[in-house]
Formats: structure tokens, C-alpha cells, sequence
């Protein structure tokens, strides 16, 4: 009589997350993994705390050094098939699309990723496709900054070609500030490892109504699934971004025009697949395309979303990279939106106060202080880091702008040496 042997269960999707150690988004990432049903391989340049108790061990990576770090994943997979590569943040989207070329999973063109990593080849790119962006000029080492602001026309935003989230970026309204921007925009990049010769970008300056896209790619058709308003005026001499709001409250037929400008950018490009983050300017009706990013958003502001089912962002992106089924993806809430809270002064954080009744206030549905007390603070241009995050889910826009601006008021920030 034949021997009956019981069926091998299927095996469990396994996703290596490249996880910066300065990221905001790891629980995030993890939850959704667990949510799925999937096993997570951490791909770090640090041991995580987390570490210990998963699984499967560590791979542990250079940023700066993406073929390497390709390299080591795809060595990894031999022994432990992976079937996703996902980066949660923009240090990573190098050596994920890397790896999964090595892995022969889908992923963008690897030109069009290193293109969203330098921010005069998105111009170059968005120039060759007649995308409506600021004039610019490129500043190498020892470049004429003065001369070249002057091509551009003032007012002009400096910026260094490899920082993101308004790190070193810096509004000049004439030549002599234009230099002492981009004094101050090498020594920023000095710091980050980046070098004092590093390119930047001398961009004019456009005034209007900043708004945020977040995209999901499939085959190069791009979804909508959040248009962001920004309140605050964005206006310089530097651009910390406070509060996004969604959805949106601008006419239909701008959004309609923020989201052809989108999609004919995304395919200036060439980015295929996964998430992408939007930054666009509307002045007058005119629509200009300022950034695009092959990730989601940053911090914790994806928490500002949920779709269908309650899923989180952080769940789509898993789901369209392990090739799992998309659940009904339309939003949980009418209205919801993020706080960033503002670094306004360096110094060591001593106490933020107000926090139990900030989350009182009608409408809040979450606060995160994400800098421990004692700890230095750093505002921007030179920091890259926010105090915190607050969170709002109302009925209209207007109220979760407002419970996010009462709520905010409501904290008391201390910083000890405080200096502008």
C-alpha cells in the first residue's frame, strides 16, 4: 500500500525591508508585515533592537555603497528566497531596485531611481519631457553662484543635489545671499558625509500653494491615493514643512491638472513601479512640479491614512511588492491629516508639556514626541529630524487643520540653550 503523504504548506512571503537606523518607519513596516503574513528579513547598516527576536537574522548594509549592499541581498536570497526587496526610506531605493534587478523581481528602471536621488537629474529629466518646473542651473565646486542666481532670477532656492526632507535648502532674494546660501548649503552637506564640493542646485523661486501627491505604480499606471494640502505658506528663507491636509481643497479642475502634471512626470522619468511621493506648486492655475520621489512619505505621516479594511500605506506597499491580492483601497475617513511638529531653536529638548490636553482636543487622534528629553535638537536648515507628530481625523478638512493648530498650541516646548 502507498505510503500517503501529508501536503508541504505553502511557504510564507518573505520581504527584506531596508530600514535606515535614523528611520521613523520601521514599526510601521513591521506591522503590516505582520498584518500580511509575512516574514521580514532586515536589511540595516546597525543591528536593530528588534533584531534578536525575528527570525531570520540580519543583513547588514552600506547606503552609501548600494552595489555592495545588492550584492549581499542577492547572496542572502540563495540561502532564503525572498520575494520582495521594499525601502522604506530614500537612503535605500538604490540598493532595493539593485537587488531586485539581481533577483529578477519587478522593479523601476534603475536610472529612473538615481534620477529621483539627484535633484539636478530630475530637472534634467523633467526638461527633456516639457514638465512645467523653476528655471535652474547646476552649481559644481567653485562654481560662480552669484552669476549663475542671476541667470535664474531672484528670488532663487538653493539646494544641495542629495539631501532630502528641506535639508539645506535655503531661499536667496540677491546675489550676496545666493552666496551665503550656498556657503552654508556645502557646510550642511560637509556634515552629512555628502563633501563640501558637493553639487547643488540653484532653482527660482515659485510662489503659491504647495500640495503633496501620494501615488501607487502598477505597470507604469500610477493611482492616486492621497492629494495633500499644505496651509502653511511655504515661502522661505527656509521650508519646514508643518501640516498636510486631505483631501484636498482646491477646485476640481486644479486637482485634476496636479494630477496630469503628475503622471506626465512620473513618465518623464520612467519610474514603473511602487510608491511615489509628489511635492507640486500651484500659482494662478498654473501647476509646476518641484520633486518626485520613488518611496512614500516620510515620518510618520503615512499614519495619517487608512484605506480599505483599515489597511495602512505601509500595507499597500507590502501588498503590490509581494504580489499579494489589493483589497478596496478607498480612504477610511472623510478627513484626516499630519502635524509635523517644528524644531524652532537648537538647544536640548528639556520637556514638551500640554500633551494630555493637546490629545483632548476634538478631532486628535494621535501625538508622537519622537525626540527623548536630553536630547539635542537641531532646527533646519542643518536638522533632519521634527520634535514630533500630531494627527487629526474630522469631517472636514477645515476642522482637522484647525484641531491640529489648537492642539499644537497647546504644547509647551522647553529648550534649554535655546538659539535661533
Amino acid at each position: 500500500m502507498a505510503r500517503l503523504h501529508s501536503p508541504v504548506p505553502p511557504r510564507r512571503p518573505r520581504v527584506l525591508l531596508l530600514l535606515p537606523t535614523e528611520t521613523y518607519r520601521a514599526a510601521d513596516f513591521l506591522d503590516a508585515a505582520r498584518a500580511l503574513g509575512a516574514d521580514v528579513v532586515v536589511g540595516s547598516n546597525r543591528r536593530f533592537a528588534i533584531a534578536p527576536a525575528m527570525e531570520d537574522g540580519p543583513v547588514l548594509v552600506d547606503f552609501e555603497v548600494p552595489e555592495a549592499g545588492a550584492e549581499a541581498i542577492a547572496a542572502y536570497s540563495e540561502q532564503a528566497p525572498l520575494d520582495a526587496v521594499v525601502a522604506t526610506d530614500d537612503q535605500g531605493v538604490l540598493m532595493a531596485t539593485l537587488a531586485a534587478e539581481r533577483l529578477g523581481l519587478p522593479h523601476n528602471p534603475l536610472g529612473a531611481v538615481e534620477a529621483t536621488r539627484d535633484k539636478a537629474e530630475l530637472r534634467r529629466a523633467f526638461e527633456a519631457g516639457a514638465i512645467p518646473q523653476p528655471r535652474y542651473r547646476r552649481a559644481e565646486s567653485g562654481a560662480d553662484v552669484a552669476a549663475l542666481a542671476t541667470e535664474v532670477g531672484f528670488p532663487v532656492v538653493v539646494k544641495p543635489v542629495s539631501l532630502s526632507a528641506s535639508r539645506g535648502v535655503i531661499r536667496a532674494d540677491d546675489a550676496e545671499s545666493a552666496v551665503l546660501a550656498a556657503t552654508r548649503a556645502r557646510s550642511i552637506c560637509e556634515k552629512t558625509g555628502a563633501g563640501s564640493g558637493a553639487p547643488l542646485v540653484i532653482e527660482s523661486y515659485v510662489p503659491g500653494k504647495e500640495v503633496a501627491v501620494e501615488g501607487m505604480l502598477r505597470g507604469g499606471d500610477l493611482e492616486i491615493l492621497a492629494l495633500f494640502d499644505k496651509p502653511d505658506p511655504l515661502e522661505g528663507p527656509f521650508f519646514e514643512e508643518t501640516i498636510y491636509v486631505t483631501p484636498s481643497r482646491l477646485a476640481d479642475a486644479t486637482q485634476g491638472a496636479i494630477k496630469e502634471v503628475t503622471n506626465r512626470a512620473i513618465a518623464a522619468i520612467g519610474l514603473t513601479e511602487g510608491p511615489v511621493h509628489a511635492e507640486l506648486r500651484v500659482d494662478d492655475g498654473d501647476v509646476w512640479m518641484l520633486e518626485i520621489a520613488a518611496r512614500s512619505i516620510g515620518g510618520l505621516c503615512s499614519r495619517s491614512l487608512r484605506f480599505g479594511f483599515g489597511a495602512t500605506l505601509e500595507e499597500l506597499i507590502l501588498r503590490h511588492a509581494l504580489g499579494l491580492p489589493l483589497r478596496e483601497r478607498g480612504r477610511e475617513w472623510a478627513a484626516s491629516g499630519v502635524m509635523m511638529i517644528p524644531i524652532t531653536a537648537a538647544g536640548v529638548l528639556r520637556r514638551v508639556g500640554g500633551q494630555e490636553a493637546a490629545r483632548a482636543v476634538p478631532g486628535i487622534a494621535g501625538l508622537d514626541i519622537t525626540i527623548g528629553r536630553g536630547r539635542p535638537v537641531t532646527p533646519l536648515p542643518e536638522g533632519d529630524r521634527y520634535l514630533g507628530f500630531l494627527f487629526a481625523r474630522c469631517e472636514s478638512p477645515e476642522e482637522v487643520e484647525g484641531a491640529l493648530r489648537t492642539a499644537h498650541g497647546l504644547l509647551e516646548i522647553e529648550i534649554d540653550g535655546a538659539r535661533k
